[in-house]
């Protein structure tokens, strides 16, 4: 906990207005690539070491896709250039990959559409300013991918920053349990959008995103054979375990057995009224299923249970996490299971989070893990096709959203009298997002050379 949170409101404000002095708001404004920046393409491979060799190449496929795709795989390369830059020494607990497509809806545990962050992996405490300046960064890129003229680019990215400020003051007024409580539903979500003529989009996504749910995955992921459910062949993204033995380098272990053992272990890392909902439930069928663009290569598993029958599924995920790539430049959290860290920054930031939420770590590779259900009424707006409209009110509804996820766990007081009332911070970062929209170019030009010249090896996927 933050040592001023124990101060009076003024003495908060205070410390925030001080801070300017050290770190000029204008200051995260300037950005250029460091004299001895490490090589970008070689940070991303250095990430592959330990992940599934044949899906190395589907991630670098799925990377070259457009610079857009490159930046959603390349936090790492990101925490080496912000590592650099000016902060004001305010912590949070960090999403450490806030870019806008790792925002969108899912189900409350209540049953209520809910737009939030939605990846953790790399969560860890540190800088408010990383996650705003990649949030920043990420639309700006997103406005260029999606042929938007620079204006338009530069004031969506303006437009999130300062949706970002304004609700930190907000947040800086409210009674602590208030902020806790404070969360975007889907009346909220589409009364953003509507404000920009898009509430026939958002209303779209919303109905859309309730239909995915176990019963949907059940139909899309499986297929009956003799009577039982079992998950599809499709190959590279979904492969049942029963057909990767060699890859997996088991040596002929029983795979079922070691995800029994797993699933059984998951059980004790969850609420003693989850462990008591889960008995209901008997393992089915296991895959592993390929997800995202940075996490390809990571072992991700489905898995399908059963209740009362077959017509009563239950699909949980399980992810493999490795340490967040911002524990280089900054201290590690205090978790010995890298599982546990991305659930509890999930708990922390969230307003509300999956109860199906867990850890475990692999008594036979010493891997960690961390649990989800999978679809739980996901939905999010299709920022490969979006236009200025789309990506007006996805800036108010993402720059809310981080400041709350940051005022749950950080000073709102003390980081709201940082950024004050003028747009001096808003116009800093927009400046900051397009240098870094340009060096994120560059560095996809010299990604895609080295798959074309046939250095890097890159299969569809």
């Amino acid at each position: 906990m933050p040592a001023q949170l124990h101060r009076t409101v003024e003495e908060r404000a205070e410390l925030g207005k001080s801070l300017r002095e050290q770190t000029p708001r204008s200051s995260h404004g300037e950005w250029s690539p460091a004299p001895h920046r490490p090589d970008p393409v070689s940070l991303i491979e250095q990430q592959n070491e330990g992940r599934l060799k044949w899906l190395i190449p589907v991630r670098r496929w799925r990377m070259s896709a457009s610079p857009f795709a490159f930046f959603r795989g390349s936090a790492r390369i990101m925490a080496a250039d912000l590592a650099s830059t000016p902060v004001s020494e305010l912590a949070v607990q960090a999403c450490g990959d806030a870019h806008l497509a790792n925002f969108g809806l899912y189900a409350s545990p209540e049953r209520q559409l809910v737009f939030d962050i939605n990846d953790f992996d790399e969560s860890l405490t540190g800088p408010w300013e990383w996650d705003i300046k990649r949030l920043a960064a990420s639309f700006t890129i997103a406005a260029r991918h999606n042929g938007l003229k620079a204006e338009e680019g530069s004031k969506v990215t303006e437009r999130v920053v300062k949706n970002y400020r304004k609700a930190m003051a907000d947040f800086a007024g409210m009674r602590i349990t208030d902020v806790w409580y404070s969360m975007l539903d889907e009346g909220q979500f589409i009364e953003t959008a509507e404000a920009e003529g898009r509430e026939d989009q958002a209303q779209e996504i919303t109905d859309e995103a309730q239909t995915k749910d176990s019963h949907h995955a059940l139909d899309k992921l499986t297929e009956e054979i003799d009577g039982v459910y079992r998950i599809r062949s499709e190959p590279p993204g979904l492969v049942p375990l029963r057909e990767l033995r060699e890859e997996l380098e088991l040596s002929g272990r029983n795979l079922q057995a070691l995800v029994n053992h797993e699933f059984k272990s998951y059980q004790q890392s969850v609420a003693d009224d989850c462990k008591r909902l889960l008995e209901h439930f008997s393992l089915v069928d296991v895959a592993l299923k390929v997800v995202g663009v940075g996490s390809v290569g990571t072992r991700c598993m489905i898995l399908l249970l059963e209740g009362r029958d077959k017509n009563d599924p239950l699909f949980l995920q399980i992810k493999q996490a490795n340490c967040s790539v911002l524990e280089e430049y900054l201290k590690p959290g205090p978790y010995q299971n890298q599982g546990q860290r991305v659930v509890e920054g999930q708990r922390l930031m969230q307003a509300v989070s999956d109860i199906f939420l867990g850890w475990t770590r692999s008594e036979d590779s010493g891997e960690h893990f961390y649990w989800r259900q999978l679809r739980d009424w996901k939905g999010s707006v299709d920022v490969e096709n979006v236009n200025v409209d789309d990506l007006k009110y996805l800036a108010r509804s993402c720059g809310w959203t981080l400041a709350r996820a940051h005022a749950r766990s950080g000073d709102p007081v003390a980081i709201a009298a940082y950024l004050g009332s003028s747009d001096r911070f808003d116009e800093s970062l927009v400046g900051f997002a397009e240098r870094y929209a340009d060096q994120n170019e560059k560095d996809y030009e010299a990604f895609v050379q080295q798959i074309r010249s046939g250095k890097l090896a890159a299969v569809e996927g």
